[in-house]
């Protein structure tokens, strides 16, 4: 089967980039993205690609190429779905906060709301793909729905999970670890997943195209997560021992990466993992895992995240401590607000409950990013819920600016790795400070030595 049109349900951080690279590299299959915010769709659309609602280095440029060709961007959601053979489903699945699973398990609302849609509008036969990243067995009740409220089309249900990157996700669609799709073993469950290695055989050489059956495919993704933060987090964990008997971090790392059957990836210590993946994923395992039983497993998985939370507040309560124990009417100028560098997503980033706890200290915080708007910080703080968006609002104040931001502060917290930080006048930034002037480096971003001899009382993670 040859595809000709696709559709993709969700604008977002997956589905924007996703859908333009596959555009960009098969000039011959119309790719449609549709999603219900109008604001979000008009911000693709704009002529400006300096304006695009998803900042990824790299692009404004696959857009640019694929834009107005075969790159369609669009609010109207039945007419995608009634042309295209292939629908992606790229919408958001959040962990619940109500109900049955609370806390942990995936809220699959709006995948149900995609599926009554597809089911609802086709009138053709439809290859419908998981994008969005699932609990294991989700493609049988996406399956469920399409075939018992259907116009008698056939539907065939394939897994596909992103293993992007937010910052490289251009780099790792362009040229992938592998792409993983799974579907059913019988004859046309095979025939769909062809469809899709097609595609993707464009620009993937075919030996990184895996193929399985789709429930290995669901548990796949949500495994990779799962192991990525547990490093993480035993870094951390290690990192805290570090500041105990006077190990440096770093070194631990750089020691242990160099073995071959570990590895240097993910063992950066930090002020602790955000994004949108890591976190919601783990606790989907350990719901899953609970679900059936398996009470171990589920705690096993389960102090990934209890280390990581630990280490968002233990970041926090050092400042406090530093600052002779009261931060109360003191500025804390925050670099960075994005969960990690050459992203505009906030999702679960640490730069979120560091600033809550901190504005429990009633600290006066001044935010500087260099792609967060605003009202995205003040977003972040009201959804937790722990204060009036009023207090959020007094307390919190956000600078274009990042030497506007230090200036008279008793203490900078580094949040975000941003490239930019390191070149910054540091000299200036000191001078323009309340002493003795701190910096809490929750990256390991910045030159210690340097910062030291400026004057400044620098702190590090795990030294």
């Amino acid at each position: 089967m040859k595809i000709k049109n696709i559709c993709c349900i969700g604008a977002g951080y997956v589905g924007g980039p996703t859908m333009a690279v596959i555009a960009h590299k098969c000039p011959d299959i119309k790719v449609t993205i549709v999603d219900l915010n109008k604001q979000r769709i008009a911000d693709w659309n704009d002529e400006n690609l300096d304006n695009l609602p998803v900042y990824e280095p790299g692009l404004a440029d696959v857009v640019a190429s694929a834009r107005g060709r075969n790159l369609f961007f669009s609010t109207e959601v039945e007419k995608a779905i009634e042309e295209a053979e292939m629908i992606f489903i790229s919408v958001n699945t959040p962990t619940k906060t109500y109900g049955l699973g609370k806390g942990q398990a995936a809220d699959l609302k709006y995948i149900e709301l995609c599926a009554r849609q597809i089911a609802a509008v086709a009138k053709s036969d439809k290859i419908v793909v998981e994008k969005s990243t699932l609990p294991v067995r989700t493609a049988q009740a996406i399956k469920n729905i399409l075939e018992n409220t259907g116009n008698g089309v056939n539907f065939e249900i394939l897994s596909n999970p992103e293993f992007l990157a937010e910052g490289t996700a251009i780099e790792d669609l362009l040229h992938p670890d592998r792409v993983l799709i799974g579907g059913d073993t019988d004859e046309d469950g095979q025939k769909a997943i062809q469809a899709l290695v097609d595609v993707y055989a464009n620009w993937i050489p075919r030996e990184k195209i895996l193929t399985t059956n789709v429930w290995s495919s669901e548990l796949s993704k949500l495994t990779a997560n799962a192991f990525l933060a547990q490093r993480v987090s035993s870094i951390n964990a290690m990192s805290e021992l570090c500041e105990k008997t006077g190990a440096d971090v770093t070194e631990v790392a750089r020691a242990i990466g160099m073995d071959s059957r570990i590895g240097p990836k993910f063992l950066k210590a930090s002020v602790g993992f955000g994004g949108s993946c890591f976190q919601k994923d783990i606790l989907n395992l350990v719901y899953i895992a609970k679900s059936y039983g398996l009470n171990e497993v589920a705690n096993y998985w389960e102090q990934v995240i209890i280390m990581n939370d630990h280490q968002k507040r233990r970041f926090a309560s050092n400042i406090v401590k530093t600052l002779y124990n009261t931060v109360s009417g003191k500025k804390i100028a925050f670099l960075g607000w994005a969960f990690k560098k050459d992203t505009n997503d906030t999702r679960e980033s640490a730069a979120i409950y560091v600033a809550d706890d901190l504005l429990n200290e009633q600290a006066e915080i001044a935010v500087y990013d260099p792609k967060v708007e605003d009202k995205t910080i003040y977003a972040d703080l009201n959804y937790l819920g722990s204060r009036s968006a009023e207090d959020n609002q007094k307390g919190v104040k956000t600078f274009a600016d990042p030497y506007e931001a230090c200036n008279d502060a008793h203490a900078i917290a580094v949040l975000t790795e941003w490239d930019e930080f390191k070149t910054y006048d540091w000299q200036k930034i000191y001078n323009s400070m309340k002493k003795p002037a701190f910096v809490f480096d929750g990256r390991n971003l910045l030159d210690s030595k340097k910062m030291s001899e400026i004057g400044f009382v620098y702190q590090e993670i795990g030294k």
